[in-house]
């Protein structure tokens, strides 16, 4: 059941059409930084629930990113993998039209699960607002050429992460040049953190998907990897390697833990398991507080999930604002450093975990936004 409190959720909007069987909701959990931002997810189980602790995480999520953004999030009932192209584009264009009234007044919806550029553009289409959601095809601009859309697949996240990484291993006094990562996921967010970090002079040692593990402690080379995973569908054909079960990735022994796939990845069972001394959450929601705080005791540095994927909704940010695919690059680099110094500056001073800097930053953030329009 959603809970409310002092932030919100503002504005639950439920819509269903008949005539082409959708269903579908928005949370606009918070607008008082600006309009609500957030994905639109469509699955067969998705829940108002579900979407409402998304929205959630999206109005802390910008405020530390220090955007102009609230939160928001929608989603979708529909198995996308069992419907046609053309199926799909009657429910998201029916949905778009549906939610009109609130967006993008109130709400700017990006992709989610199942959504992409191609929605993004069925979804804005349907709306006839050009900024009624970010993420557009790069082709997609206004009349006389400007105001390009920004795909996700360009890689905004992680390009984040790594850069979460990179202002991390700083405090801890790890070295980039020869250290040593393991990868959950070699979906956009691993492959680009991968990518990045390789460039860095990292040693990859590990890399996962749904199939399971490659391990090499001598290094997997990254350009041999991301063909293996487009002609095969999985990183366990890479050789040399040794294959693993997916979740035996948490224990090879690394510096650096990126996670980039599966909520719920780091159970405390795990926990004694782990030899990465930092781990920067590409995925979202990878590990609970209890978990985070038992690995703060082991001396495992976590960069929470709230900046260090935010690469995403500074790109659609970067986009709303009618910038360069260049600039946008430049704009992540810019926020993800600066604001995750502050948490860590703030986290090291209190001996702290991170987490709890960050929700008391944004918390207080949006706090001081509500303030300010009352």
């Amino acid at each position: 059941m959603v809970s409310f409190d002092e932030f919100g959720p503002e504005k639950i909007l439920q819509v269903y059409d008949p005539m082409v069987g959708m269903q579908g909701f928005v949370v606009i959990d918070n607008t008082a930084r600006g309009p609500g931002k957030g994905g639109i997810r469509m699955t067969p189980s998705v829940s108002v629930d579900e979407v409402a602790r998304l929205a959630r995480a999206m109005t802390f999520k910008t405020a530390l990113a220090d955007l102009p953004f609230g939160g928001a999030k929608s989603g979708i009932i529909a198995d996308a993998k069992k419907i046609s192209i053309e199926k799909k584009k009657q429910i998201i264009e029916s949905f778009s039209r549906a939610i009109k009234s609130v967006c993008p007044s109130e709400y700017i919806s990006a992709p989610d699960i199942n959504t992409a550029e191609r929605e993004m553009e069925w979804f804005v289409k349907a709306n006839g607002a050009h900024n009624a959601a970010t993420g557009k095809p790069a082709k997609m601009c206004l009349s006389d050429g400007s105001n390009c859309g920004i795909p996700h697949e360009l890689g905004s996240t992680g390009f984040g992460v790594f850069h979460a990484t990179k202002v991390a291993s700083k405090y801890i006094n790890l070295y980039l040049e020869g250290a040593t990562a393991i990868i959950e996921g070699f979906g956009n967010v691993g492959e680009f953190a991968a990518k990045h970090l390789k460039e860095a002079g990292v040693k990859i040692v590990g890399v996962s998907d749904s199939q399971g593990t490659i391990h090499n402690s001598d290094g997997i080379d990254f350009k041999k990897l991301v063909e293996v995973k487009k002609k095969t569908g999985s990183v366990v054909n890479y050789r040399p390697g040794k294959v693993l079960s997916s979740q035996s990735l948490l224990e090879i022994d690394a510096d650096i833990f990126i996670t980039a796939a599966l909520p719920d990845l780091i159970k405390m069972p795990d926990v004694k398991k782990i030899k990465a001394k930092l781990i920067v959450e590409g995925s979202n929601i990878p590990a609970s507080i209890e978990v985070e705080e038992a690995l703060g005791k082991k001396e495992v540095l976590v960069v929470p999930d709230i900046i260090a994927n935010a690469g995403g909704v500074i790109s659609s940010y970067a986009e709303y604002k009618g910038f360069s695919h260049q600039k946008m690059f430049e704009l992540v680099e810019q926020k993800i450093t600066s604001q995750l110094k502050i948490i860590l500056d703030d986290a090291f001073e209190k001996e702290r975990i991170l987490r709890h800097s960050a929700n008391e930053i944004a918390q207080e953030r949006v706090r001081e936004a509500i303030e300010k329009r009352k």
